[in-house]
């Protein structure tokens, strides 16, 4: 399976958050998938940074990425074609969440997101929470 990790997806498994469920961080942690982290995310994460909404060293990001056997995703034209083709939410603008459904569809991936707007597109989904029991 090829999974493609939101961005807070990212943080919580790189700081072993309890936010990030059991099902969700099995799957990031079986050999068997490919763990996927797009350069929109390390992006998001830089200008978060940057303005003060969190503290983070992209450095040490990038090192984990490559400790954890993380594919880093560059953005890909064809990514581009299918983030022109989303569906626009008048109450769904955020740039970065757009820049991460649309190349986990172009890449046939599963997004690992907590995102309540994520089920609104056309994008296979795993959430980072366990299901309630």
């Amino acid at each position: 399976m090829r999974l493609l990790l939101d961005t807070h997806a990212l943080l919580w498994w790189l700081g072993d958050s309890d936010a990030l469920g059991h099902q969700a961080r099995a799957l990031i942690a079986d050999p068997g998938n490919d763990v996927l982290v797009s350069v929109a995310t390390l992006w998001e994460i830089v200008v978060k940074v940057r303005i003060g909404k969190l503290q983070a060293n992209i450095a040490e990001i990038d090192a984990a990425l490559v400790q954890d056997q993380f594919v880093r995703l560059d953005i890909q034209p064809a990514h581009l074609a299918v983030l022109s083709s989303l569906p626009k939410h008048p109450d769904h603008r955020d740039p970065f969440d757009h820049l991460l459904v649309a190349p986990a569809i172009s890449e046939d991936a599963t997004f690992v997101s907590e995102d309540r707007h994520a089920p609104r597109y056309p994008v296979r989904l795993v959430t980072c929470s366990d299901p309630a029991a």
